[in-house]
């Protein structure tokens, strides 16, 4: 019998998933099956397909069903369709693993007891991790359970890039820049060294540009800055979330608008980015089918700030070999990435729009001075690899 290790991406309406082979240090190849159960507390679809892609399993789960309750139908088909397979592992993707975490841990009490405390710095996506960690623990107790943070890349970042310039007793109460998609720019350092080959890459900007979106300076494949910090909701913006904000904004609508706090987090994660720009979507595939003026304002101002801050990260490193673009709308928009890279023609990016229109991995033209890349992120691979080094 192999060994197989479960990674678990909880949401609040979708469990995504995988399971890798567990032999030996996961690669590509080891990808037994993907997939979601979409729908939860309505009704719930659940689909899986193998690594070729081909389906495994599309069928409806039925109505009102819980986190638990998903899960456990989901461990149920794993044992019957991978019968000959052991599961070893769970891997948890948690976006925010604060000051402590520097790394992937062992998930127990304590971990989850500290994984509690910061559901404020992540309250679209915390809780549902910890429901989903709860309800493996209660399933299957015996079975080990790994945190792997969206955080713990960033603690490369020196103290100037992560903390704010506020007083030092906030600063040491872990008030300061986190940064997340660590574990996207985590995958994408791993590969540069094969996919730029023989060219430089010592300083890297990387975008990851999807529902939510943040870009990434490495040096040396290290994160030194990043834009996302205290919280997921700063830098660019979102789908659904604004990106940068003066502060006095939000002290304008609790005091002269008469909102309340609570009212304030609900504009600023659920109705603000692409959708509350456009009026019409958080779907970049839809804004660019539409050809609504608003629609065409909110993809502009997207671009517009994902070129500002290659400026910024660019000025963090002190130059720039090469500029990366991940992560669902990094990878399948084009006219995305031709708006980004259009914008920074300054600093010598010279788009090949045949090579953009195809999908790269190379989208700028010979003697670019700087390159731009189409590189596939894949989170749960490193997921994968962390649960099995941990669990080895």
């Amino acid at each position: 019998m192999s060994d197989a290790i479960l990674v678990l991406n909880a949401g609040s309406s979708s469990v995504k998933f995988a399971v890798y082979g567990a032999l030996e240090f996961p690669g590509p190849a080891d990808l037994m099956c993907e997939g979601a159960c979409e729908g939860i507390g309505h009704a719930v679809r659940f689909a899986a397909n193998d690594r070729a892609g081909a389906s495994l399993v599309d069928e409806s789960l039925g109505d009102g069903m819980t986190h638990e309750d998903v899960l456990a139908a989901l461990l149920d088909w794993i044992e019957r369709h991978f019968a000959d397979d052991r599961l070893v592992a769970v891997g948890h993707r948690v976006v925010h693993g604060g000051s402590r975490f520097t790394g992937s841990v062992r998930i127990d009490a304590a971990v989850i007891a500290e994984l509690t405390k910061l559901i404020p710095l992540a309250p679209l996506h915390q809780p549902h991790h910890l429901a989903a960690i709860a309800a493996i623990a209660k399933l299957y107790p015996a079975l080990p359970q790994f945190a792997c943070f969206d955080t713990a890349f960033h603690h490369t970042v020196p103290a100037v890039a992560a903390e704010f310039a506020l007083p030092q007793r906030l600063t040491a109460a872990g008030i300061r820049r986190y940064g997340f998609h660590g574990l996207s720019y985590e995958y994408i350092a791993s590969v540069l060294p094969e996919t730029l080959r023989e060219a430089p890459y010592e300083r890297v900007v990387v975008a990851h540009l999807g529902s939510g979106a943040s870009m990434c300076a490495l040096s040396d494949r290290k994160s030194i800055a990043t834009t996302m910090s205290f919280t997921a909701l700063d830098g660019l913006p979102m789908g659904r979330r604004c990106g940068n904000l003066d502060p006095g904004v939000v002290l304008y609508l609790v005091q002269q608008m008469s909102m309340s706090p609570s009212d304030v987090s609900d504009l600023l994660y659920n109705e603000c980015g692409l959708y509350g720009v456009s009026g019409i979507s958080d779907d970049m595939r839809t804004l660019l089918a539409s050809g609504a003026e608003s629609a065409e304002f909110a993809i502009d101002l997207f671009a517009y700030r994902i070129a500002c801050e290659l400026g910024f990260l660019t000025a963090a490193l002190g130059g720039i070999d090469a500029f990366v673009f991940t992560a669902g709308i990094g990878e399948h928009a084009p006219e995305v990435r031709r708006r980004v890279c259009e914008r920074a023609g300054w600093l010598g990016v010279d788009l090949d729009k045949t090579a953009n229109d195809a999908g790269g991995p190379l989208i700028t033209l010979p003697g670019s001075r700087v390159p731009a890349w189409v590189i596939p992120t894949d989170e749960d691979l490193m997921i994968a690899r962390h649960v099995w080094t941990l669990a080895n």
